[in-house]
């Protein structure tokens, strides 16, 4: 067990963290020249295109150390971004220690504040590096103050490297060895495994990937998920070296992986403890939590036939994202399909670009749309994410959304933006504090719903790339909720309908409606769209219908024969309309859910 350390690299997001890995798995001869690819880590082409990590990996590194010993570092992997940091948290339950990346051009930012908390919450040692010193915008002595001051760490043990270059990766190595400490454990004390992960195999099932904390797990015994009190027969485990390689058994201090024969991701679930039925550990290890979804929309496919190969493409998906919740939904515009619970935004883009490239469909995605708790009259509690569930208004005693707490790091010469920003979304700015003389932390409290429309994007436009943004849950709070209705030749358009602040109401029913008069085809008679709560109408726009002008063989004469022949045409118009549809375009749906620039 010396001669193990189990290691994570956390970071922000584009600061450096699958290239160090790269480097790390060449500089340890683990993968040959001719095997070798970038980003070996990330197995998926959004991956590697958008240049994040979505789903982490695990890697045992065996590197020959200055003292002449083998050494198995165990590199765990984590995502980057702020909707995966369950995943994160449970990856650094892990292990021992973390490289904390700093980039040299970039400087500490949101979520490298965020992990290191997260990491010091875990009691790791931490190792801060200061990555791509090569760039010539990289300023090497700023960021070791960032280090000092922002994060609290000794800016003398910072290592310079730069990942891409290959410079300082032995230096790394070498800290690693001597810097973090070997992993603890009992290999003969009942077992207790934690699951920090895990994925699905077409020809294996499900593949659980553990840290072994206490004891020894060998093949052939029969372990017990102590979460659901699953019992399942081990088949096979051993170590990851990018791919799997067998071993008789795995004891304290180790991280692998086990395959018992488990046929749904689902059923394992990240954070849960693995123990022996027959010899079963006290309690589970702590920290579990059920991953909840935050964020909820509806996805339809574009053609109704689709459906069948949608309900099987979202199946398989959850073989592989345990995290994604979902159950049957239908609409009278849309036809049927499937109301998804995300982590987050980027979770939820995540999911729609795999269903449309993994299996070719087309798909249309409602506006996404947060969980509300509203107490009812009588005195009971009920949970919503749906505008289509939301009940009668005059039964509600009181509507509550979840807040956040998010964290903005900024130039300062951005703070007067920024705060606009947040006040627009309904924020309520807490705190602020300056870590350097131009670079500060702005903290709001801010509904989670105003975040999810297109919070983010905005926020990176007015601070010019420089703004990064970190959050947690914070609670439900008071607010005046009222569902905003869409109606077309006074048809409501159920998956258009929104929940949304009363105060906000107004603004959004005006843009969909706008939205929809430039997407809808002119008809022969005039069309209504409304925006409505209730009965109530507060906004509309109208689409001018095809003229056919009637009066044109009218030469002179007393005018009662054009007024004649207009309102003949008038009553035409209106039972043209009385029994007229509107088709509502594909396009108008996506109009509509985009935001407003």
């Amino acid at each position: 067990m010396k001669n193990i350390r189990n290691f994570s690299i956390i970071a922000h997001i584009d600061h450096g963290k699958s290239t160090l890995s790269d480097r790390l798995i060449q500089t340890t001869n683990l993968v040959s020249a001719r095997d070798f690819k970038n980003q070996i880590l990330d197995n998926m082409d959004i991956e590697r295109e958008r240049g994040i990590t979505i789903k982490s990996q695990t890697v045992c590194l065996p590197y020959k150390a200055k003292d002449g010993r083998l050494y198995s570092l165990n590199l765990i992997d984590t995502p980057g971004h702020v909707d995966f940091s369950y995943e994160v948290s449970r990856a650094l339950a892990s292990c021992e220690g973390a490289l904390l990346l700093v980039d040299a051009s970039q400087g500490v930012e949101a979520q490298t504040i965020a992990n290191l908390y997260m990491a010091v919450d875990h009691n790791l040692e931490i190792i801060p590096i200061i990555n791509k010193i090569d760039l010539p915008s990289a300023e090497i002595d700023m960021v070791r103050e960032q280090i000092e001051e922002d994060l609290g760490l000794d800016p003398e043990t910072a290592i310079l490297c730069s990942a891409k270059e290959g410079i300082g990766i032995s230096d790394i190595l070498e800290a690693v060895v001597n810097h973090l400490p070997a992993p603890t454990g009992d290999p003969d004390a009942p077992l207790a495994a934690l699951i920090f992960d895990s994925h699905y195999d077409p020809y294996r099932g499900t593949i659980i990937h553990v840290r072994v904390v206490q004891g020894t797990l060998k093949v052939g015994d029969e372990i017990l998920l102590m979460y659901n009190n699953a019992k399942y027969q081990v088949e096979e485990l051993g170590i990851f070296q990018i791919h799997r390689v067998p071993k008789p058994e795995i004891s304290a201090g180790m991280v692998g992986y086990v395959i018992a024969g488990i046929k749904t991701v689902s059923d394992t679930k990240c954070g849960d403890t693995i123990t022996l039925r027959k010899n079963p550990c006290e309690k589970p290890l702590p920290g579990f939590k059920e991953s909840q979804p935050v964020v909820f929309s509806s996805i339809y496919p574009v053609s109704t036939d689709d459906y069948p190969e949608l309900a099987e493409a979202i199946e398989k998906l959850k073989l592989n994202d345990a995290s994604l919740v979902f159950q049957k939904d239908s609409s009278a515009a849309l036809g049927f399909g499937f109301r998804c619970g995300f982590l987050g935004l980027l979770h939820l883009e995540i999911i729609q670009e795999r269903l449309e490239r993994e299996y070719d469909l087309s798909l249309i995605i409602t506006a996404p749309s947060v969980e509300y708790e509203l107490v009812m009259n009588d005195g009971t509690t009920v949970m919503i994410d749906n505008p289509a569930l939301y009940p009668d208004p005059t039964k509600i005693s009181r509507s509550r959304e979840p807040f956040i707490k998010a964290s903005i790091i900024i130039p300062d010469r951005y703070m007067g933006p920024v705060m606009n920003l947040a006040l627009e979304r309904r924020g309520i700015n807490t705190d602020y504090q300056y870590f350097s003389s131009h670079r500060m932390e702005m903290i709001f409290e801010l509904p989670l719903a105003e975040v999810v429309y297109d919070f983010y994007d905005k926020l990176k436009s007015i601070t010019q790339g420089y703004g990064s943004f970190d959050y947690e849950m914070l609670d439900y709070r008071d607010s005046s909720l009222v569902r905003v209705d869409i109606l077309v030749n006074g048809e409501r358009v159920d998956a258009l309908s929104q929940l949304v602040h009363r105060d906000k109401a107004v603004e959004r029913a005006k843009f969909a409606t706008e939205k929809l008069r430039e997407e809808i085809p002119r008809q022969m008679f005039k069309i209504a769209i409304q925006g409505a709560i209730g009965g109530q109408i507060i906004a509309r726009k109208t689409i001018t219908p095809f003229r056919k002008d009637v009066t044109a063989k009218c030469y002179g004469g007393d005018i009662s024969r054009k007024r004649k022949l207009l309102e003949k045409q008038k009553k035409g118009k209106k039972r043209m309309k009385m029994v007229g549809e509107v088709e509502i375009p594909q396009s108008a749906f996506l109009a509509v859910l985009k935001s407003k620039d």
